[in-house]
């Protein structure tokens, strides 16, 4: 694994290209090594070279916590990949601030970010890791003969790996190479209609090798996660390539709704909310996990990380907050969310301060902190009570009992990165926009959503492509989605909607329409000559 780690982070260094050379072809000698070789000897080991594709995503080195980190030049927990995700997609809309002060961590909630910024540049390695691992496996698991069935699903889902990766590259960079096996050429510039037909072709191709829905272990992907992932690019063709195919959108989540995947609806701790149970420490086992169909594992005590649901569990505890609530041995008072986010609530509103502002919510999906918490923000840096806290993510399950590290320090919680109701959410919005389907079944399945909540239902007169944008915001806050939202409806850059401290004002302003992709990284550009810079950097 040693030797294997330093040929990636070669890779990683080069833009995307294994750096080869004859001493690294060289058999080991010493018969205690356990090389790559011995890795792809029969199916079992094959299938734990699989498991770190899968976990290139979750983990963060070779040892966990941290050392011996995969991505140098970065705090290792900042490296992880939900942890990155949520910086770049959340983080620099109007769900969230942080109130740290890392070099490049502001300028994300300032929308003022450049080519040498940390956080872009270590998501880019993070993604360009997750390619190479997965085109590895690729070409060594085919070694052991695509005849066998299992064989041609651990592919497939490697291959499904490698096009969630390339879908992240393509929203967040745009023209970024297109690698797709080991070589020792400097790879070519692409561009995001290039990236996008190859996925187009990728994920519809590997559904003949993925195992039916809901049929595979928990935490590897099916048919129905190719299908959810194609509705997601196809819900932002118009962004990607200029070209709508919200028709494809609706087909493919409607694909996704109708197969065995199911709503979370178990109320286990009888708390009248079955959508908090979706993001504790036993969401694995009470329920949630019939609604996941992409899905990282996190274990505070086998899978150590302080990126992943440590990150999200801690992050966002400070002030007043009871760190035992959430299952941790102390907040981090970080991050929490604007106004914004809580006046997408309004209708939900049953209770008041003295100044008027909610501080009560019927929506469980309103699950705001505001105990010596302000509602307004007028100082972000070092002032966590500036904005309500969310409680999003717990590390404690249905009964309240502490996630199975005793320490407090690392959580269980596992994190969708594709869940049942995303596609409830994309068949409503593609209806709207003219991708066929019924408007009916649209608001059906929005009312479903609402129902879980304990939210009103709505009419179908009521539902419009706004309201799906900003039931979206309520379902899917902090889980990675908002920048790609803002951007498809034209909000994410521009004056139409501004929130607190948008383009680092008070009161929001507009910013460059090239902030809606981000930088290449500079080293990445000494390296490969190829490569040309996005515009506006």
């Amino acid at each position: 694994m040693k030797r294997i780690k330093y040929l990636v982070l070669s890779l990683i260094a080069g833009g995307m290209i294994t750096a080869c050379h004859s001493d690294l072809d060289q058999t080991p000698i010493d018969p205690d090594l356990f090389t790559e070789i011995d890795v792809y000897q029969n199916i079992d080991e094959a299938k734990s070279a699989l498991a770190k594709v899968y976990a290139s995503m979750a983990l963060t080195g070779q040892q966990g916590p941290a050392g011996q980190a995969d991505i140098a030049g970065i705090d290792e927990g900042f490296s992880q990949f939900t942890r990155m995700l949520y910086n770049l997609n959340e983080l620099t809309t109007d769900h969230c601030v942080v109130g740290w002060g890392d070099p490049g961590l502001p300028d994300l909630h300032e929308m003022d970010w450049g080519a040498g910024n940390d956080f872009t540049e270590a998501m880019y390695y993070r993604l360009a890791q997750v390619v190479s691992f997965s085109n590895s496996f690729i070409s060594n698991a085919g070694q052991l003969g695509t005849e066998n069935e299992e064989v041609r699903s651990f592919i497939a889902e490697a291959r499904f790996v490698r096009a969630y990766a390339y879908y992240n590259l393509m929203d967040l960079y745009a023209n970024v190479p297109l690698v797709t096996e080991i070589t020792t050429e400097l790879p070519q510039q692409s561009n995001r209609q290039e990236i996008f037909a190859f996925l187009e072709s990728e994920l519809t191709e590997i559904q003949e090798d993925l195992k039916p829905a809901l049929s595979n272990e928990y935490g590897r992907v099916d048919q129905a996660a190719a299908q959810a992932l194609l509705s997601r690019m196809y819900l932002n063709a118009e962004v990607f390539i200029g070209e709508a195919k919200y028709t494809e959108a609706l087909q493919n989540a409607e694909a996704v709704i109708n197969s065995a995947y199911s709503l979370n609806t178990n109320d286990g701790n009888g708390n009248g909310n079955a959508y908090d149970e979706l993001f504790l420490a036993d969401n694995d086992t009470n329920g949630a996990q019939n609604e996941f169909i992409f899905v990282l594992n996190f274990d505070g005590v086998k899978g150590q990380t302080f990126g992943g649901s440590t990150f999200m569990c801690h992050a966002p505890v400070g002030g007043s907050m009871d760190p035992a609530f959430f299952g941790v041995n102390g907040g981090w008072a970080g991050y929490r969310t604007t106004k914004a986010l809580v006046e997408k609530f309004d209708y939900a509103e049953t209770a008041t301060d003295a100044d008027g502002f909610p501080i009560a919510w019927s929506d469980a999906r309103a699950n705001f902190y505001t105990d010596g918490q302000n509602y307004e923000i007028q100082t972000i840096a070092n002032t966590f009570e500036d904005g309500y806290a969310l409680i999003k993510y717990r590390n404690v399950d249905v009964n309240g009992n502490q996630g199975s590290d005793t320490s407090g320090d690392f959580a269980d919680s596992d994190i969708p990165l594709i869940r049942l109701a995303e596609m409830y959410l994309n068949y409503a919005e593609a209806a709207l926009k003219g991708g066929g389907g019924s408007l009916g079944t649209a608001t059906a399945l929005i009312n479903e959503l609402r129902d879980r909540a304990g939210a009103p239902r709505i009419s179908q007169t009521e539902l419009n492509a706004q309201f799906v944008l900003d039931e979206r915001s309520r379902e899917l806050q902090w889980e990675g989605f908002r920048r790609t939202d803002l951007i498809r409806y034209g909000q994410f850059t521009s004056g139409s909607y501004l929130w607190p401290f948008k383009g680092g004002a008070q009161n929001g302003r507009p910013v460059e329409d090239f902030r809606k992709i981000f930088p290449l990284p500079n080293n990445v550009l000494q390296i490969n000559t190829n490569l040309t810079q996005n515009p506006g950097y």
